[in-house]
Protein backbone atom coordinates (compact mmCIF):
# COMPACT_ATOMS: atom_id res chain seq x y z
CA UNK A 1 0.00 0.00 0.00
CA UNK A 2 1.68 3.30 -1.34
CA UNK A 3 1.49 6.17 1.17
CA UNK A 4 1.64 10.15 0.34
CA UNK A 5 0.94 13.44 0.98
CA UNK A 6 -1.17 15.84 -1.47
CA UNK A 7 0.34 18.97 -0.99
CA UNK A 8 -2.12 21.66 -1.93
CA UNK A 9 -2.65 25.40 -0.46
CA UNK A 10 -2.66 28.87 -2.44
CA UNK A 11 -0.38 30.43 -4.43
CA UNK A 12 2.90 31.52 -3.18
CA UNK A 13 2.37 29.44 0.36
CA UNK A 14 5.51 27.18 -0.32
CA UNK A 15 4.33 23.95 -1.54
CA UNK A 16 7.25 23.76 -3.87
CA UNK A 17 9.41 25.00 -1.15
CA UNK A 18 7.74 22.49 1.18
CA UNK A 19 7.92 19.33 -1.47
CA UNK A 20 11.99 19.99 -1.86
CA UNK A 21 12.20 20.23 2.21
CA UNK A 22 9.90 17.04 3.07
CA UNK A 23 11.57 15.16 0.34
CA UNK A 24 15.66 16.13 2.24
CA UNK A 25 14.03 15.10 5.54
CA UNK A 26 12.82 12.01 4.72
CA UNK A 27 15.28 11.03 2.58
CA UNK A 28 17.92 11.30 5.73
CA UNK A 29 15.65 9.24 7.37
CA UNK A 30 15.89 6.57 5.32
CA UNK A 31 12.78 6.59 3.53
CA UNK A 32 12.50 6.23 -0.15
CA UNK A 33 11.13 8.71 -1.65
CA UNK A 34 8.92 10.60 -5.17
CA UNK A 35 7.95 13.92 -5.94
CA UNK A 36 5.35 14.04 -8.77
CA UNK A 37 4.76 17.49 -9.92
CA UNK A 38 1.03 18.09 -11.14
CA UNK A 39 1.25 21.57 -11.74
CA UNK A 40 1.55 22.33 -15.02
CA UNK A 41 2.49 26.18 -14.35
CA UNK A 42 5.65 24.92 -12.63
CA UNK A 43 8.01 24.36 -14.83
CA UNK A 44 11.27 25.85 -12.75
CA UNK A 45 11.18 23.05 -9.88
CA UNK A 46 13.77 23.49 -7.29
CA UNK A 47 13.44 19.13 -7.38
CA UNK A 48 13.73 16.93 -9.77
CA UNK A 49 10.41 15.14 -10.47
CA UNK A 50 9.91 11.20 -10.55
CA UNK A 51 7.09 12.41 -12.50
CA UNK A 52 6.18 15.85 -14.30
CA UNK A 53 2.88 16.73 -15.66
CA UNK A 54 4.27 19.17 -17.94
CA UNK A 55 5.08 15.90 -20.04
CA UNK A 56 1.37 15.61 -20.72
CA UNK A 57 0.01 19.04 -21.08
CA UNK A 58 1.25 22.58 -19.99
CA UNK A 59 -0.43 25.69 -19.28
CA UNK A 60 1.08 27.87 -21.91
CA UNK A 61 0.67 25.67 -24.31
CA UNK A 62 -3.28 25.30 -23.58
CA UNK A 63 -2.93 29.50 -22.92
CA UNK A 64 -2.11 29.70 -25.98
CA UNK A 65 -3.73 27.50 -28.10
CA UNK A 66 -7.00 27.68 -26.27
CA UNK A 67 -7.31 31.40 -25.82
CA UNK A 68 -7.86 30.77 -22.57
CA UNK A 69 -6.43 33.16 -19.07
CA UNK A 70 -4.42 31.52 -16.75
CA UNK A 71 -7.28 30.09 -14.46
CA UNK A 72 -9.46 28.73 -17.18
CA UNK A 73 -6.15 26.94 -18.58
CA UNK A 74 -5.22 25.77 -15.35
CA UNK A 75 -8.77 24.45 -14.97
CA UNK A 76 -8.60 22.62 -17.93
CA UNK A 77 -4.84 21.00 -17.87
CA UNK A 78 -7.00 19.18 -14.15
CA UNK A 79 -9.63 18.39 -16.36
CA UNK A 80 -7.58 16.56 -19.21
CA UNK A 81 -5.50 15.13 -16.58
CA UNK A 82 -8.57 13.74 -14.98
CA UNK A 83 -9.15 12.24 -18.42
CA UNK A 84 -5.93 10.98 -19.27
CA UNK A 85 -5.75 9.18 -15.49
CA UNK A 86 -3.99 6.00 -17.16
CA UNK A 87 -0.90 8.42 -18.26
CA UNK A 88 -0.39 9.06 -14.15
CA UNK A 89 -1.23 5.74 -12.90
CA UNK A 90 1.20 3.95 -15.69
CA UNK A 91 3.89 6.29 -14.10
CA UNK A 92 3.27 5.47 -10.82
CA UNK A 93 3.24 2.13 -11.22
CA UNK A 94 6.83 2.14 -10.98
CA UNK A 95 6.98 4.02 -7.89
CA UNK A 96 4.90 1.95 -5.44
CA UNK A 97 7.40 1.09 -3.30
CA UNK A 98 7.83 5.10 -2.66
CA UNK A 99 6.52 7.13 0.33
CA UNK A 100 5.03 10.20 -2.51
CA UNK A 101 4.69 13.54 -2.48
CA UNK A 102 2.27 15.28 -4.73
CA UNK A 103 2.96 18.82 -5.74
CA UNK A 104 -0.50 20.32 -6.54
CA UNK A 105 -1.68 24.09 -8.24
CA UNK A 106 -1.99 27.14 -5.82
CA UNK A 107 -5.60 27.71 -7.67
CA UNK A 108 -7.28 27.73 -4.39
CA UNK A 109 -10.67 26.88 -6.61
CA UNK A 110 -9.64 23.41 -7.34
CA UNK A 111 -10.01 22.51 -4.03
CA UNK A 112 -12.83 24.28 -2.85
CA UNK A 113 -15.44 23.47 -5.43
CA UNK A 114 -14.10 22.26 -9.00
CA UNK A 115 -14.42 18.65 -9.05
CA UNK A 116 -10.96 17.44 -11.36
CA UNK A 117 -8.82 17.18 -8.30
CA UNK A 118 -11.35 14.91 -5.61
CA UNK A 119 -12.05 12.79 -8.87
CA UNK A 120 -8.40 12.32 -9.22
CA UNK A 121 -7.64 11.83 -5.19
CA UNK A 122 -11.09 8.96 -5.73
CA UNK A 123 -8.93 7.26 -8.12
CA UNK A 124 -5.94 7.01 -6.33
CA UNK A 125 -8.17 5.48 -3.41
CA UNK A 126 -8.60 3.03 -5.68
CA UNK A 127 -5.24 2.05 -6.48
CA UNK A 128 -4.85 1.68 -2.89
CA UNK A 129 -2.89 5.01 -2.18
CA UNK A 130 -3.00 5.96 1.44
CA UNK A 131 -3.43 9.69 1.27
CA UNK A 132 -2.84 12.55 3.68
CA UNK A 133 -4.17 16.45 2.12
CA UNK A 134 -1.69 18.84 3.49
CA UNK A 135 -2.59 22.34 2.88
CA UNK A 136 -0.65 24.99 3.34
CA UNK A 137 -1.22 28.51 4.51
CA UNK A 138 1.46 31.47 4.67
CA UNK A 139 1.59 32.42 8.27
CA UNK A 140 1.75 36.32 7.16
CA UNK A 141 -2.36 35.98 7.16
CA UNK A 142 -2.77 35.60 10.44
CA UNK A 143 -1.68 39.59 11.26
CA UNK A 144 -5.34 40.50 9.55
CA UNK A 145 -8.06 39.41 10.77
CA UNK A 146 -10.42 39.42 7.88
CA UNK A 147 -8.29 37.62 5.74
CA UNK A 148 -7.02 35.15 8.61
CA UNK A 149 -10.85 34.34 8.79
CA UNK A 150 -11.41 33.40 5.19
CA UNK A 151 -8.37 31.36 5.15
CA UNK A 152 -10.25 29.16 7.88
CA UNK A 153 -13.32 28.88 5.99
CA UNK A 154 -11.02 27.92 3.15
CA UNK A 155 -9.52 25.44 5.12
CA UNK A 156 -12.62 24.13 5.88
CA UNK A 157 -14.50 24.20 2.73
CA UNK A 158 -11.05 22.16 1.18
CA UNK A 159 -11.04 19.61 4.53
CA UNK A 160 -14.72 18.98 3.21
CA UNK A 161 -13.98 18.69 -0.45
CA UNK A 162 -11.28 16.30 -0.46
CA UNK A 163 -12.82 14.15 2.03
CA UNK A 164 -9.41 13.06 2.76
CA UNK A 165 -6.98 12.71 6.05
CA UNK A 166 -6.04 16.75 6.76
CA UNK A 167 -3.51 18.57 8.33
CA UNK A 168 -3.63 22.08 7.52
CA UNK A 169 -0.32 23.81 8.64
CA UNK A 170 0.53 28.09 8.64
CA UNK A 171 3.66 28.08 6.83
CA UNK A 172 6.71 30.41 6.39
CA UNK A 173 6.16 30.91 10.78
CA UNK A 174 9.40 31.95 10.98
CA UNK A 175 8.88 34.98 9.31
CA UNK A 176 5.61 36.19 11.04
CA UNK A 177 6.89 38.55 13.31
CA UNK A 178 8.19 40.37 9.98
CA UNK A 179 4.84 40.61 8.72
CA UNK A 180 3.27 42.82 11.01
CA UNK A 181 2.20 42.60 14.78
CA UNK A 182 -0.80 39.71 15.50
CA UNK A 183 -3.32 40.83 17.80
CA UNK A 184 -3.30 37.93 19.84
CA UNK A 185 -0.79 35.02 20.39
CA UNK A 186 -0.19 32.45 18.16
CA UNK A 187 -2.02 29.84 20.01
CA UNK A 188 -4.94 31.44 19.17
CA UNK A 189 -4.39 30.86 15.58
CA UNK A 190 -3.38 27.70 15.56
CA UNK A 191 -6.24 26.21 17.50
CA UNK A 192 -8.33 28.81 16.10
CA UNK A 193 -9.82 30.12 18.97
CA UNK A 194 -12.91 31.92 19.73
CA UNK A 195 -12.87 33.75 16.34
CA UNK A 196 -15.71 36.16 18.12
CA UNK A 197 -12.82 38.25 19.08
CA UNK A 198 -11.52 38.76 15.80
CA UNK A 199 -15.50 39.87 14.81
CA UNK A 200 -14.54 42.72 17.14
CA UNK A 201 -11.28 43.95 15.37
CA UNK A 202 -12.87 44.12 11.93
CA UNK A 203 -15.92 46.27 13.49
CA UNK A 204 -12.73 48.90 14.14
CA UNK A 205 -12.33 48.30 10.27
CA UNK A 206 -14.25 51.09 8.08
CA UNK A 207 -14.70 48.55 5.23
CA UNK A 208 -14.73 45.53 7.00
CA UNK A 209 -17.63 47.03 9.17
CA UNK A 210 -19.55 47.05 6.34
CA UNK A 211 -20.32 43.49 6.02
CA UNK A 212 -20.82 42.97 10.06
CA UNK A 213 -23.35 40.41 9.51
CA UNK A 214 -21.67 38.18 6.88
CA UNK A 215 -18.40 37.98 8.92
CA UNK A 216 -20.38 37.06 11.89
CA UNK A 217 -22.46 34.23 10.04
CA UNK A 218 -19.12 33.32 8.52
CA UNK A 219 -17.75 33.09 12.19
CA UNK A 220 -20.72 31.05 12.94
CA UNK A 221 -20.31 28.67 10.10
CA UNK A 222 -16.74 27.69 10.78
CA UNK A 223 -17.07 27.10 14.72
CA UNK A 224 -20.29 25.15 14.38
CA UNK A 225 -18.00 22.43 11.98
CA UNK A 226 -15.32 23.00 14.73
CA UNK A 227 -12.54 21.14 12.48
CA UNK A 228 -10.27 23.64 12.14
CA UNK A 229 -6.77 23.40 13.47
CA UNK A 230 -3.39 24.65 12.31
CA UNK A 231 0.34 23.33 12.83
CA UNK A 232 3.18 25.32 11.94
CA UNK A 233 6.22 24.98 10.20
CA UNK A 234 9.17 26.37 9.22
CA UNK A 235 10.62 24.51 6.72
CA UNK A 236 14.25 25.09 7.58
CA UNK A 237 13.94 23.75 11.21
CA UNK A 238 14.30 19.92 11.54
CA UNK A 239 12.61 20.09 14.47
CA UNK A 240 9.31 21.87 12.73
CA UNK A 241 9.42 19.14 9.52
CA UNK A 242 9.66 16.46 12.09
CA UNK A 243 6.44 17.82 13.84
CA UNK A 244 4.70 18.21 11.09
CA UNK A 245 5.77 14.93 9.56
CA UNK A 246 4.28 13.23 12.66
CA UNK A 247 0.58 14.89 12.20
CA UNK A 248 0.64 13.32 8.50
CA UNK A 249 1.81 9.77 9.39
CA UNK A 250 -0.28 9.56 12.14
CA UNK A 251 -3.19 11.04 9.77
CA UNK A 252 -2.43 8.93 7.05
CA UNK A 253 -1.83 5.43 9.55
CA UNK A 254 2.23 5.48 8.50
CA UNK A 255 3.94 4.19 10.96
CA UNK A 256 7.70 4.15 10.52
CA UNK A 257 10.23 1.14 11.19
CA UNK A 258 12.73 0.91 13.23
CA UNK A 259 15.69 2.38 11.21
CA UNK A 260 13.79 5.70 10.58
CA UNK A 261 13.20 6.02 14.83
CA UNK A 262 16.34 5.60 15.12
CA UNK A 263 17.35 8.37 12.71
CA UNK A 264 14.98 10.82 14.10
CA UNK A 265 16.42 10.74 17.46
CA UNK A 266 19.96 10.82 15.89
CA UNK A 267 19.02 14.08 14.52
CA UNK A 268 17.73 15.44 17.62
CA UNK A 269 20.43 14.79 19.82
CA UNK A 270 22.85 16.20 17.56
CA UNK A 271 20.62 19.45 17.48
CA UNK A 272 20.61 18.98 21.05
CA UNK A 273 24.17 18.84 21.29
CA UNK A 274 24.65 21.92 18.70
CA UNK A 275 22.24 23.96 21.43
CA UNK A 276 24.47 22.91 24.34
CA UNK A 277 28.08 23.65 22.79
CA UNK A 278 26.55 27.12 21.63
CA UNK A 279 26.02 28.31 25.47
CA UNK A 280 29.33 28.31 26.39
CA UNK A 281 32.23 30.95 25.26
CA UNK A 282 35.10 29.79 23.55
CA UNK A 283 38.24 29.63 26.05
CA UNK A 284 40.65 32.73 25.63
Amino acid sequence: MPFGQIVVGPPGSGKTTYCRGMKEFLTSLGRKVAVVNLDPANESLPYEPDVDINELINLEDVMARLKLGPNGALMYCMEFLEQNFGWLNDRLAGLKENYILFDFPGQVELYTHHTSVSHLLEELQRQEYQLVAVHLVDAHYCTDPGKFIAVVLTSLNTMLQLALPHVNVLSKVDLIEKMGKLAFGLDFYTEVLDLSYLLDHLRKDPFMRRFRDLNEKIVDLIEGQSLVSFATLDIQDTDSVSSVLKLVDKAGGYVFGEGEARNIQLMQSAMTADVNYMQYPLPS
